[in-house]
């Protein structure tokens, strides 16, 4: 089934890009190609053509860290420092979580993705299987993998170690090629460096990247120092984590020869900017790591802290907060902010080779976004008006594969209404 997509402005977000009136063509699942004004070859044959006046298309926002069985617990412990947020509310209440908590709480985290305009997302967390099987059934795309806090005995450990092996093993490269995997120890402060050695020892055998959460916090920072006379780059380093393909979360607290270490070594990065100034861990110095070379993605953290999945949310605020703290207008521009919620999305996932920018023989992942509202014009520099002004309410359409998950702002795959009252009815249960 060949789509012709035309008349739209279209946002390719590939080096350099800028907008342009133009045709986007899909065969299937792939882009066929992108001509722009009147270089759509007349006699190419399709069996669809749709007409995207007055939208722009883009690729998909990617978010590439997050718990989305967290969402419901959004709203439940606010205005709090990071670990007593962790160790007072958050675990205690997820140590209750069974499958029917995370499969509510996914299915409600991945209908709201859609409609923000999100065609794939990180999720590190419990139970696995349930949000594969959501992802399978809703058609989103997914990077998996199973979290894995070091506490208990080494029965426990061993167990978790072993489930989050099999979940990467089983799961990698499903539901059509949409699901890929990692493996993932919590954190350095978490997990002692044994247990992450055999994490590392398992992504290797396997042939996965490794994800962790990594200097969150400035209390996190000086707990690895007491504990291993190391702050968490120079500790991760050490076990050989970086050696692998390695995304880390949050890096907020970082030396200038921590962000050399990590652009010499490729790691990739996913700042949470909405989260870390919830909970006032501070923020990453992003500017500093794009002069090394680092190109950070973009990621919301749980809904629990940030309190919402609303990767354009991020987008803009990576553009502001920058800007501010640095007093430099100049800090992020609208262009990079954009990049980081898509094509550097893609290779923070390691997927770079299948999506986060509309080019011919990537799969056909992207959303429309409606330029007509009154906070839209004058329509003459559209990238700013998307990243300064848009809201989520402005996304129309949603595809992943060339398959609509989001039309005409009315979700394909999900039932808003019944999901909305299973995350409720999981909520009460679990506080029972």
């Amino acid at each position: 089934m060949r789509t012709a997509y035309t008349n739209a402005i279209i946002l390719t977000m590939e080096t350099d890009f800028s907008p342009f009136l133009g045709t986007l063509v899909i065969e299937n699942n792939m882009i066929l190609g992108v001509y722009e004004g009147e270089s759509f070859p007349m006699d190419m044959a399709v069996d669809h053509t749709v007409d995207m006046s007055n939208k722009v298309i883009l690729p998909g926002f990617i978010n590439t860290h997050g718990h989305t069985a967290m969402s419901l617990l959004r709203g439940y412990a606010d205005d709090l420092p990071l670990q007593e947020w962790l160790e007072e509310k958050m675990w205690p209440l997820e140590a209750k979580y069974k499958r029917e908590q995370v499969t509510a709480g996914t299915a409600l985290s991945i209908a709201e993705m859609i409609r923000s305009g999100t065609t794939c997302f990180l999720d590190m967390y419990d139970h696995m299987d349930a949000v594969a099987e959501l992802v399978e059934k809703t058609g989103i795309r997914a990077s998996l993998c199973r979290g894995c806090i070091g506490f208990g005995d080494d029965a426990l450990r061993k167990n978790k170690l072993i489930e989050a092996t099999n979940f990467a093993k089983n799961w990698n490269g499903a539901a059509e090629g949409r699901i890929s995997t990692m493996m993932s120890p919590h954190s350095p402060y978490t997990c002692t460096p044994d247990y992450i050695a055999r994490f590392i020892e398992k992504a290797l055998e396997i042939g996965v990247p490794i994800h962790t959460h990594m200097s969150e916090t400035a209390r996190e920072v000086a707990q690895n120092v007491e504990e291993y006379g190391k702050r968490p780059v120079e500790h991760l380093d050490s076990l050989g984590f970086f050696d692998l393909p390695s995304l880390v979360a949050h890096a907020v607290h970082l030396t200038e020869g921590e962000i050399d270490l990590l652009a010499s070594k490729n790691v990739k990065v996913s700042h949470n900017p909405g989260s870390n100034l919830k909970l006032g861990s501070g923020i990453a110095p992003i500017t500093k790591m794009i002069d090394a070379g680092i190109r950070p993605s973009l990621g919301t953290d749980s809904s629990a802290s940030n309190n919402n999945l609303d990767l354009l949310e991020e987008i803009q605020l990576a553009a502001l907060i920058h800007k501010g703290v640095n007093q430099n207008p100049l800090a992020v521009p609208a262009k990079t902010a954009l990049l980081m919620g898509t094509a550097y999305g893609a290779e923070a996932l390691f997927l770079d080779e299948i999506t986060g920018t509309l080019s011919k023989g990537k799969k056909a992942d992207f959303i429309t976004i409606d330029i007509t509202g009154t906070h839209m014009q004058p329509a003459h520099d559209i990238v700013s008006h998307i990243v300064y002004a848009s809201s989520r309410s402005d996304i129309v359409d949603v595809f992943v594969d060339g398959k609509a998950l989001m039309r005409n702002r009315e979700l394909t795959t999900i039932d808003e209404e019944k999901v909305s009252a299973e995350a409720n009815q999981s909520f009460f249960d679990l506080i029972r």
